[in-house]
């Protein structure tokens, strides 16, 4: 049996659209299946992200205005 660093090196290699498959291949393995709606919004969602019609927030924003807002807690 090939050790999960090996398997994710090997990956690598492969072109973004082999990766992907693979992604959805492994979630779709797991217990957490959110169902045909969330799908399809999360797939709606990557979609406006590509095609620049949101504008994101870097994560260090995101966490600094978290910080700012709530503190420690």
């Amino acid at each position: 049996m090939l050790h999960p660093k090996e398997i994710v090196d090997a990956a690598l290699q492969l072109a973004p659209e082999e990766r992907e498959q693979i992604i959805n291949d492994l979630w779709a393995s797991l217990d957490g299946d959110l169902g045909e709606e969330w799908e399809e919004e999360i797939q709606r969602r990557v979609q406006d992200v590509d095609a620049g019609r949101v504008k994101t927030i870097p994560a260090e924003e995101v966490f600094s205005r978290l910080e700012q807002r709530f503190g420690g807690r």
